[in-house]
Protein backbone atom coordinates (compact mmCIF):
# COMPACT_ATOMS: atom_id res chain seq x y z
CA UNK A 1 0.00 0.00 0.00
CA UNK A 2 1.11 3.22 -1.23
CA UNK A 3 0.86 5.96 1.48
CA UNK A 4 0.80 9.34 -1.01
CA UNK A 5 0.75 11.97 2.25
CA UNK A 6 1.82 15.58 1.46
CA UNK A 7 5.16 14.38 3.60
CA UNK A 8 5.91 10.86 1.90
CA UNK A 9 5.42 13.21 -1.83
CA UNK A 10 7.57 15.69 -0.13
CA UNK A 11 10.34 13.16 0.71
CA UNK A 12 10.24 11.99 -2.79
CA UNK A 13 10.54 15.14 -4.63
CA UNK A 14 13.87 16.26 -1.93
CA UNK A 15 15.37 12.81 -2.65
CA UNK A 16 14.39 13.00 -6.64
CA UNK A 17 15.86 16.42 -6.81
CA UNK A 18 19.27 16.18 -4.71
CA UNK A 19 19.87 12.73 -7.01
CA UNK A 20 19.52 15.31 -9.78
CA UNK A 21 21.92 17.96 -8.90
CA UNK A 22 24.04 15.69 -7.64
CA UNK A 23 24.11 13.62 -10.72
CA UNK A 24 24.66 16.70 -12.91
CA UNK A 25 27.72 17.60 -11.25
CA UNK A 26 26.94 20.91 -9.89
CA UNK A 27 30.74 21.93 -8.42
CA UNK A 28 32.39 19.57 -11.82
CA UNK A 29 35.98 20.66 -11.91
CA UNK A 30 36.06 21.03 -8.55
CA UNK A 31 35.29 18.79 -5.09
CA UNK A 32 31.72 19.49 -4.28
CA UNK A 33 33.05 20.99 -0.49
CA UNK A 34 35.66 22.67 -1.42
CA UNK A 35 33.24 24.71 -3.75
CA UNK A 36 30.94 25.01 -1.39
CA UNK A 37 33.40 26.65 1.05
CA UNK A 38 34.29 28.96 -1.96
CA UNK A 39 30.59 30.08 -2.25
CA UNK A 40 30.63 30.98 1.36
CA UNK A 41 34.17 33.44 0.84
CA UNK A 42 33.07 34.68 -2.60
CA UNK A 43 29.83 36.06 -1.56
CA UNK A 44 31.67 37.82 0.94
CA UNK A 45 33.99 38.80 -1.17
CA UNK A 46 31.22 40.25 -3.69
CA UNK A 47 30.20 42.09 -0.50
CA UNK A 48 32.94 43.72 0.42
CA UNK A 49 35.77 43.52 -1.40
CA UNK A 50 38.04 41.45 0.86
CA UNK A 51 35.84 38.57 1.45
CA UNK A 52 37.80 37.77 4.86
CA UNK A 53 34.76 34.81 6.29
CA UNK A 54 35.51 33.68 9.95
CA UNK A 55 35.82 29.35 10.40
CA UNK A 56 32.41 29.67 12.69
CA UNK A 57 30.50 31.42 9.59
CA UNK A 58 31.54 28.70 7.39
CA UNK A 59 30.77 26.19 9.88
CA UNK A 60 27.07 27.83 10.29
CA UNK A 61 26.45 28.46 6.14
CA UNK A 62 27.21 25.11 5.15
CA UNK A 63 26.58 22.77 8.07
CA UNK A 64 29.43 20.53 7.60
CA UNK A 65 31.17 19.05 10.27
CA UNK A 66 34.49 21.18 11.79
CA UNK A 67 36.39 18.96 10.99
CA UNK A 68 34.95 18.69 7.20
CA UNK A 69 35.43 22.76 6.94
CA UNK A 70 38.93 22.14 8.34
CA UNK A 71 39.83 19.94 6.10
CA UNK A 72 38.76 21.70 3.38
CA UNK A 73 39.70 25.28 4.02
CA UNK A 74 43.76 23.02 4.56
CA UNK A 75 43.13 21.93 0.71
CA UNK A 76 42.13 24.87 -0.43
CA UNK A 77 44.54 27.01 1.36
CA UNK A 78 47.59 24.22 0.02
CA UNK A 79 46.00 24.96 -3.70
CA UNK A 80 45.66 28.72 -3.15
CA UNK A 81 42.46 29.46 -3.17
CA UNK A 82 42.01 31.00 0.47
CA UNK A 83 44.42 32.40 2.74
CA UNK A 84 44.43 31.87 6.40
CA UNK A 85 44.24 35.19 8.88
CA UNK A 86 44.07 35.96 12.33
CA UNK A 87 41.57 37.91 13.79
CA UNK A 88 42.19 40.56 16.56
CA UNK A 89 41.18 37.53 18.92
CA UNK A 90 43.29 34.31 18.14
CA UNK A 91 40.95 32.27 18.60
CA UNK A 92 38.94 33.17 15.74
CA UNK A 93 40.19 32.14 12.76
CA UNK A 94 39.42 33.49 9.39
CA UNK A 95 40.01 32.82 5.72
CA UNK A 96 39.98 35.63 2.45
CA UNK A 97 39.68 34.93 -1.26
CA UNK A 98 42.97 35.04 -2.82
CA UNK A 99 42.04 37.31 -5.86
CA UNK A 100 44.54 36.21 -7.79
CA UNK A 101 43.33 32.68 -7.89
CA UNK A 102 39.53 33.56 -7.77
CA UNK A 103 39.61 31.88 -11.95
CA UNK A 104 39.22 28.65 -11.31
CA UNK A 105 36.64 28.66 -9.04
CA UNK A 106 34.45 31.37 -11.16
CA UNK A 107 34.96 28.62 -13.97
CA UNK A 108 33.19 25.88 -11.42
CA UNK A 109 30.88 28.70 -10.44
CA UNK A 110 29.57 29.34 -14.09
CA UNK A 111 29.01 26.14 -14.58
CA UNK A 112 26.69 26.00 -11.26
CA UNK A 113 25.08 29.26 -12.77
CA UNK A 114 24.49 27.48 -15.60
CA UNK A 115 22.57 24.60 -14.29
CA UNK A 116 20.47 27.16 -12.14
CA UNK A 117 19.63 29.62 -15.65
CA UNK A 118 18.20 25.60 -17.02
CA UNK A 119 16.20 24.78 -13.99
CA UNK A 120 14.99 28.48 -14.20
CA UNK A 121 14.04 27.74 -18.07
CA UNK A 122 12.37 24.40 -17.07
CA UNK A 123 10.13 25.75 -13.82
CA UNK A 124 9.86 29.65 -14.93
CA UNK A 125 10.67 32.47 -12.85
CA UNK A 126 8.19 32.93 -10.76
CA UNK A 127 8.59 29.27 -9.14
CA UNK A 128 12.30 30.10 -9.33
CA UNK A 129 11.40 33.21 -7.03
CA UNK A 130 9.21 31.02 -5.26
CA UNK A 131 11.61 28.36 -4.48
CA UNK A 132 14.40 30.71 -3.43
CA UNK A 133 11.54 31.88 -1.09
CA UNK A 134 10.79 28.81 0.14
CA UNK A 135 13.99 27.61 1.20
CA UNK A 136 15.33 30.85 2.79
CA UNK A 137 11.89 30.30 5.07
CA UNK A 138 13.10 26.79 5.90
CA UNK A 139 16.59 27.92 6.57
CA UNK A 140 14.96 30.34 9.06
CA UNK A 141 13.13 28.22 10.84
CA UNK A 142 16.28 25.81 11.25
CA UNK A 143 18.34 28.56 12.57
CA UNK A 144 15.76 29.56 15.15
CA UNK A 145 16.02 25.69 16.56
Amino acid sequence: MQDNSLDEQLISAWVRLTGILKNTRITKGMVYNEAIVMLVAYNRYREDGEGLVSFKEIVSETRMLKSLVNRTIDSLVQKGHLARCEGKDKRTTFVRIVPENLSDYLAVHEQSLALARSLTEVIGEEDARNFVRIVNKILAAQKKE
